[in-house]
């Protein structure tokens, strides 16, 4: 399992607007977004005693979730994702599903899992049927994603955080949603074995500490 480290910092706009200049000076827009950016849906698990959210509240360092994402309403390609962190370092594995299977998700209706051999969508079938892993809230934002190759880096700018409160209408792209209370605008720097001191650089801001910011748990203190 490959671990990438990982920081974020919440920024201001305006602290956007000179990072973006920045960036596009040095970096390569993504080609997968449309006109600079592109619309993240998930949807997000936890068990009944909400384990994942109490993880990343008392600060544990070693932790994982689970999430259903698909980009700009196409659900031709949804993916199913498990985060895992451990301190400063994060590694994601994913696996396709259909729009009937992410349905049967959102229903409880799991047992097509059992006919998957994905040891990822077998993880999940574990953990639904033994451990209360359900899904619990639609997080949506926007994201500008820039890529630098010396490094694999990749530094996103994510905002309009929205949460879903207690839907789980994952597929419905006209779920209703609501600002998650005054959450700003959070960048994120990720890369391999090093960060080149160019992108360090187009980066720094003065005054800001990286910190441990979570879209899921910030979507359900407010809903």
């Amino acid at each position: 399992m490959k671990f990438r480290h990982e920081w974020k910092h919440e920024i201001s706009y305006s602290d956007m607007i000179a990072i973006r200049q920045r960036l596009l000076a040095v970096a390569t827009p993504d080609s997968h977004a449309i006109n600079g950016t592109y619309k993240i849906r998930s949807l997000y698990f936890d068990n009944f005693q909400d384990q994942a959210l109490r993880d990343k509240i008392d600060g544990i360092s070693r932790r994982k979730k689970f999430r259903i994402r698909y980009y700009n309403d196409n659900l031709d390609f949804i993916h199913l994702e498990k985060k895992s962190k451990i301190g400063g370092l994060g590694n994601k594995q994913s696996a396709s599903l259909s729009r009937q299977e992410a349905q049967g998700v959102v229903n409880g209706q799991i047992e097509w899992m059992k006919a998957r051999e994905e040891p990822l969508i077998q993880e999940l079938y574990f953990k639904m049927t033994t451990c209360g892993l359900r899904p619990k809230t639609i997080v949506d934002y926007i994201r500008e994603p820039f890529i630098f190759k010396p490094g694999n880096v990749r530094v996103t700018l994510d905002y309009d955080i929205r949460t879903g409160l207690h839907s789980i209408d994952f597929l419905n792209p006209h779920c209703p949603t609501i600002p998650a209370g005054d959450c700003g605008i959070v960048m994120e720097v990720k890369w391999d074995e090093f960060l080149p001191s160019v992108i360090r650089d187009t980066v720094q801001l003065t005054g800001r500490r990286v910190f441990a910011f979570s879209k899921y748990a910030v979507c359900r203190l407010y809903g």
